[in-house]
């Protein structure tokens, strides 16, 4: 008897640099081993925002190596579920998954201290509709 395949999931906002890593980050560490975590922008940013990547060392990781990247339509078609972390984004085709709208502010120029609600309140989306399936 095989196992069945891990969902992936896979998180959009603009940049790749603030919520979308995020949002990956925060999957890997709360349930790695329930899903595959990825995260991709339109006009990816060169680096992550280092507030985000410090915010999610707090917890213990280290994404500080990751480097934002464009979101493709392989991508979309191979995710499960598709987690626009703004709504309304305009993505290059449409996701086979599932698509979850959250609205969630970009913290582009916060600093650590500011983005820590955001780490939280991202926890809590996805422990209410992710982690509760």
């Amino acid at each position: 008897m095989s196992a069945t395949p891990v969902p992936t999931v896979l998180f959009v906002c603009q940049h790749n640099a603030g919520r979308s890593q995020l949002g990956a980050a925060l999957l890997e560490h709360l349930a790695a081993d329930r899903f595959t975590a990825t995260s991709a922008g339109l006009s990816p940013a060169v680096e992550v925002n280092p507030a985000v990547a410090a915010t999610v060392a707090e917890l213990g990781m280290d994404i500080t190596d990751r480097i934002p990247r464009h979101v493709t339509e392989d991508d979309l078609e191979t995710a499960d579920v598709v987690v626009l972390m703004k709504p309304g984004l305009a993505l290059p085709s449409t996701p086979r998954g599932e698509v979850l709208e959250w609205s969630f502010p970009n913290p582009e120029s916060w600093d650590a201290e500011a983005v820590r609600p955001l780490r939280e309140a991202v926890s809590e989306k996805i422990r209410s509709t992710l982690l509760a399936r």
